[in-house]
């Protein structure tokens, strides 16, 4: 599967947002997720699975986020994820909240790969590395 690119559909829900009826800051960081989390399913890889066969988890190492715009209720977003860098024990993806043509948010996340047990740097999957780096 070559995908450059990999963007997942996010409808606001009212949980999502403040007072004012614009997405709460903090949920961004949970739309990111998703569209990570969603890119690995795409390509076939399972963070569960990830675990039991390899030992390896991935956690948010550092996140650079821009606001521009606000989101509000009931609208349909798309979250995307790229990997602009990927290394041995981490990666960097660019991601985007759009509305339309509209960029509403945009971050620059480090993820690091992580030993399941002892919490230190691992490797990442090779399979997986691979994938990475040759379609993203």
């Amino acid at each position: 599967m070559k995908i450059k690119k990999f963007i997942w559909p996010i409808r606001v829900y009212y949980e999502d947002t403040d007072a004012g009826g614009v997405v709460f800051y903090a949920n961004y960081l949970k739309f990111f997720e998703r569209a990570r989390t969603e890119m690995l399913r795409a390509v076939g890889f399972e963070q569960d699975e990830l675990i039991a066969t390899e030992g390896v988890i991935f956690v948010v190492r550092s996140v650079q986020i821009d606001y521009l715009s606000p989101a509000r209720f009931n609208e349909l977003l798309q979250a995307s994820a790229e990997v602009i860098l990927a290394k041995k024990a981490s990666l960097i993806f660019e991601q985007l909240i759009t509305r339309g043509d509209d960029v509403l948010c945009k971050s620059v996340t480090r993820i690091a790969c992580l030993d399941s047990q002892t919490l230190r740097p691992k490797a990442i999957p090779e399979n997986l590395l691979e994938l990475l780096k040759n379609e993203y």
